[in-house]
């Protein structure tokens, strides 16, 4: 892990407030940070909100679930979070459209894996992709990083670049027994970097309400966390699985699927807990009161003509 020199005074924020900036984060692998990544900011961008996700992975893996393959042997190499750290290329230069008009991304490379080397002996080296985002960050709503399953460099730019943590975690013991470590860093990097950094959610994936154990973990975490647990869960799910290997997110593959339609509540829920409205939301609540007043007025008695004088 990146050492974090105490002595460092945390700088204050002045992004515009309605910019959201989240690292998905957690430092065990395989517990669904990548598809949690590509599939709440696809279901966030589908909302009608412009989204940026920045792939901060060496591994790539959220570049490639959304389409974009590595480059091939003797293929010219793309931009990447990597040219935008080293500050070779700005964010607005490596940025890649996606099949959902709303949703932009910032690619990964395996030359991140240099990086935390490279940016040792640069200055404001944990400032670096703060740095970078800031001219852009007013353009999107909500910015997602996709962190590699390792506390180093990389990660520590992306918590101090981000307002708030969402921590994937499976209903599993060892899963519990990584909390206290996460929480500790969440801290230092606080005091350290960024007093403005919270924690916006622990995500439960690969949830299985039959069994006793995600049960008993459920049970466990909404103690430690409270309100910090996020009602929402992730199922496990084939399509989920499926949706990468055709480059899409499961919104896309297979919008219908129980894995689209809880992520589809997980971006309701991240909306709601920033008491954010998307235009998309706005646009059912307008059809739902349209439908309503259509039907009262269909439903209203017909004022049935009278033919004969009142005796009155």
């Amino acid at each position: 892990m990146t050492k974090i020199d105490s002595s460092i005074q945390p700088e204050a924020k002045t992004a515009t407030p309605a910019t959201k900036v989240i690292a998905v984060v957690n430092q065990k692998g395989g517990v669904g940070k990548t598809t949690t990544a590509i599939n709440l900011a696809a279901a966030l961008a589908l909302e009608g909100l412009n989204t940026l996700l920045i792939d901060c992975d060496p591994q790539a893996n959220s570049t490639g679930g959304l389409g974009f393959a590595r480059p091939k042997e003797g293929e010219e190499a793309r931009l990447s979070v990597y040219e935008v750290l080293t500050g070779s290329a700005t964010l607005s230069e490596a940025l890649l459209p996606t099949e959902i008009e709303t949703l932009k991304l910032i690619p990964g490379s395996k030359n991140l894996i240099g990086a935390t080397i490279e940016l040792i002996s640069v200055d404001r080296r944990e400032y670096r992709l703060r740095d970078a985002i800031e001219p852009v960050r007013a353009q999107y709503p909500f910015i997602l990083l996709d962190c590699p399953p390792a506390l180093d460099l990389l990660t520590l730019n992306a918590l101090v670049a981000s307002d708030g943590l969402l921590v994937p975690m499976q209903a599993e013991y060892f899963a519990l027994e990584g909390i206290s470590e996460l929480m500790s860093t969440l801290d230092r990097v606080s005091d350290a970097f960024n007093s403005g950094l919270a924690l916006e959610g622990v995500l439960l994936t690969m949830y299985d309400d039959r069994t006793n154990l995600s049960q008993q973990v459920s049970e466990n975490l909404k103690a430690f966390f409270t309100d910090k647990l996020l009602k929402t869960t992730i199922p496990r799910n084939i399509r989920l699985a499926e949706a990468p290997s055709h480059g899409k997110p499961v919104s896309l593959y297979d919008p219908k699927s129980r894995g689209a339609e809880a992520y589809r509540e997980l971006a309701l829920e991240i909306l709601a807990r920033n008491n954010m409205e998307s235009p998309e939301a706005k646009r059912r609540k307008a059809a739902a009161a349209a439908a309503a007043s259509a039907l009262k007025s269909f439903n209203k008695p017909e004022k049935k003509p009278r033919f004969w004088q009142s005796s009155k």
